[in-house]
């Protein structure tokens, strides 16, 4: 048990211990591990000798330490609890804690290359019924490989960053600020370790590579996408936002939460026919404080590992920072998808939102979204729509 007041049956308990990048009123931005409500200041920790990362928990933010690779992030995660849990260190330690309330956070990372599938049956089947009425849910490559595409990092923002409306083409000869503007709650996995030009990344390779995992939210403009996506897929109607979470879950932390994926029909090649483990978070979508939505991750079709080994079978190389993310996580039934397009079929039928009905976000929104795996609290990613 920890000896951090307030931490121990917490979300954020001796169990967790997420990585971020914290900013106090000097202005320096110094890597941190956050415990219950506190951060625990890792850049002055190493300066003290009290943790040893070559250093690297030194630096502005923790490119450098995902770097190090398993065996560093195994040794520095035993030494951090060690710290927090014997007290007799407390004396040592305690300065070095700071409260959440009195620092701000940044994006932890440098995010490098930035990649976002669309692995959720559900997820994909309602979106082709909502904008390919009269024809089959899925296409036909869509239980073969793992559909994704290639975003913009340089617009992948940390949780609380202020999300401006986009505009652009609505329709040929219409341009303005989109008016069906939207969420999809995702799940991110940051890559530590990079790999070699022209060498795949097997699955089996996943946990050597991977070093955390966030909460996403790949802000949507739908009126933009539906008039630009054929033939090449999204573009301006994604790019202008992307929210992560702003601690980063080690994957050490949440060794208990895999489950069994979905079976798999038809068979998959042999790249990646994966051992089917997915992992078992549970998602909650609040809008304006409301929760409208539950989506479970354990239900999407293709895996993490398999979604490391397609983005790699052709030699394309991982490097430090890389996000990719699950895209929408979607359940069976309409409380649990993870879009506002597939919560309101297509805007048809708007839900209650505190006393008015809604279908697409407006100007004021707040979007939280959340997660937990057994007594893991993900840290939420959050964003608020302003006008442009």
């Amino acid at each position: 048990m920890t000896w951090v007041p307030g931490a121990a049956g917490t979300g954020f308990d001796i169990d967790h211990l997420p990585y971020g990048v914290i900013v106090g009123e000097d202005g320096r931005p110094r890597c941190a591990v956050r415990i219950g409500d506190f951060a625990l200041d890792l850049d002055a920790a190493e300066a003290a000798g009290l943790v040893l990362a070559a250093g690297s928990l030194q630096a502005p933010n923790l490119d450098s330490f995902m770097a190090l690779g398993p065996a560093h992030w195994t040794a520095v995660r035993s030494r951090i609890v060690e710290l927090l849990t014997d007290v007799d260190e407390r004396l040592r330690v305690e300065a070095f804690l700071v409260p959440l309330s009195e620092v701000s956070c940044v994006l932890p990372w440098t995010v490098a290359d930035y990649v976002d599938f669309y692995s959720s049956e559900h997820h994909a089947a309602n979106i082709g019924a909502i904008f390919r009425p009269g024809q089959p849910p899925l296409l036909p490559n869509w239980k073969h490989l793992p559909i994704g595409y290639h975003g913009r990092s340089g617009t992948v923002v940390v949780s609380e960053t202020a999300i401006v409306r986009p505009s652009g083409q609505r329709a040929a000869g219409d341009f303005g600020p989109s008016r069906r503007l939207d969420i999809e709650a995702e799940v991110g996995f940051v890559v530590g370790v990079g790999s070699h030009l022209g060498k795949p990344v097997s699955w089996q390779a996943f946990r050597e590579h991977v070093f955390g995992v966030v909460l996403v939210n790949d802000w949507s403009a739908r009126d933009i996408q539906a008039w630009e996506y054929q033939p090449l897929g999204p573009f301006l109607g994604k790019s202008f936002a992307t929210s992560v979470s702003a601690w980063v879950t080690p994957l050490a932390a949440l060794e208990s939460a895999w489950v069994d994926a979905p079976e798999q029909d038809p068979p998959v090649l042999p790249y990646l026919n994966d051992d089917r483990r997915a992992l078992g978070l549970q998602l909650e979508v609040q809008w304006n404080g409301q929760t409208v939505s539950r989506p479970p991750f354990a239900s999407m079709y293709w895996t993490p590992a398999q979604q490391l080994a397609h983005m790699t079978v052709n030699g394309a190389t991982l490097r430090t920072g890389d996000l990719f993310a699950s895209g929408t996580v979607s359940g069976p039934t309409r409380e649990e998808v993870g879009s506002f397009v597939e919560l309101t079929l297509g805007g048809s039928e708007p839900v209650s939102v505190g006393s008015r009905k809604r279908a697409f976000l407006e100007d004021g929104d707040t979007i939280t979204i959340k997660a937990r795996a057994g007594r893991i609290e993900l840290a939420p990613v959050v964003g608020t729509i302003h006008g442009n």
